[in-house]
């Protein structure tokens, strides 16, 4: 009598760490994207399956322990293998973990979890997580570098073009020290595109100084960062980094937390530069790179027609 009591309280203890292990997985799928550019999210995620897995196996619940390894292991190949999350992967993903909870709750039914239904209930879900394994592969196979995915998209674009995705999901959440620093890191982790290109460098320790920048908000920062990081990133994937350079609005979101002296340094080269409107002689400060494309790409969004034909001539005069 006190065996069985001792084993009902050991089972109540495993249900509800259960529950709770189940609630961190519904969360990290629900958000696979954030999760998995969250190493500490990511990181429970993988625990939470692998507690549940080994529980069911101290207790003899093999259905329980067999459902558990397969999520514990896919978790596992995402966690090793960053990859493009869709819906068709999110959907899979839930249904694979529909399976085990419903193995859990069987547990506080009246007759408990009796082997032949935890054994039919597992036969049910091999199908599920075979097109869930076979869906991954695919998956990490298009995320390596020189891989196409379907309808022709550049990896690449696709890995910014996802990472993208993940900051404005972060700006949105709302302003807080934990979503500065998972901007942060995703800025880190696009440096992947050009790691030896100095402009693209530049331009991500920039956008990460913006985003440290505690005068500046999410609301200013976000239109500011996506755009840079968007525009910039192509230039890198299309073998033209010595074009990226970094624009005056997010040169604005860094200018109220560094002296301009360190401005000018990180930035590159800076100049003035004179004009005339109505007889009155005002003055604009902008930043100018050291490359000349970058230099010319500047004053072209800087000043209008009329003002680059003056400029030119003034040029060809020096030059002279």
């Amino acid at each position: 009598m006190q065996a069985t009591e001792q084993q009902q309280q050991i089972l109540r203890f495993f249900i509800e760490e259960a529950k709770e292990h189940l609630d961190t997985i519904e969360q990290g799928i629900l958000h696979l994207e954030a999760t998995i550019a969250d190493n500490d999210a990511m990181n429970h995620l993988f625990r939470a399956a692998h507690s549940i897995k080994g529980g069911a196996a101290m207790l003899g619940f093999d259905s329980i322990h067999k459902t558990g390894h397969y999520l514990e292991d896919y978790f596992k190949l995402i966690k090793d293998h960053p990859l493009k999350v869709d819906r068709k992967l999110e959907d899979l993903f839930l249904k694979g973990f529909d399976a085990l909870k419903d193995l859990v709750e069987a547990l506080q039914g009246p007759y408990g979890l009796r082997p032949e239904d935890g054994d039919l209930a597992l036969q049910r879900s091999v199908p599920v997580f075979k097109a869930l394994g076979d869906y991954l592969k695919i998956l990490i196979r298009a995320s390596r570098p020189g891989a196409r995915l379907p309808g022709n998209v550049n990896p690449a674009t696709a890995q910014v073009q996802n990472i993208l995705k993940m900051m404005l999901k972060l700006f949105k959440q709302g302003d807080n020290p934990k979503s500065r620093q998972q901007l942060s890191m995703l800025c880190t982790k696009l440096a992947v595109l050009n790691k030896t290109s100095k402009p693209w460098i530049n331009l991500l320790q920039i956008c990460q100084r913006a985003i440290a920048n505690p005068k500046s908000s999410f609301a200013a920062l976000a239109p500011v960062i996506i755009k840079e990081l968007k525009v910039s990133s192509e230039l890198v994937i299309a073998g033209r980094s010595v074009e990226v350079f970094p624009s005056m609005a997010l040169q604005r979101l860094i200018a109220s937390s560094a002296p301009d002296s360190a401005i000018a340094q990180t930035l590159g080269r800076s100049t003035e530069l004179r004009e005339s409107s109505v007889g009155v002689a005002t003055r604009r400060q902008i930043t100018i790179p050291s490359d000349p494309k970058g230099a010319a790409r500047s004053l072209l969004d800087q000043f209008n027609k009329a003002e680059l034909i003056q400029i030119a001539e003034f040029l060809m005069k020096a030059i002279q």
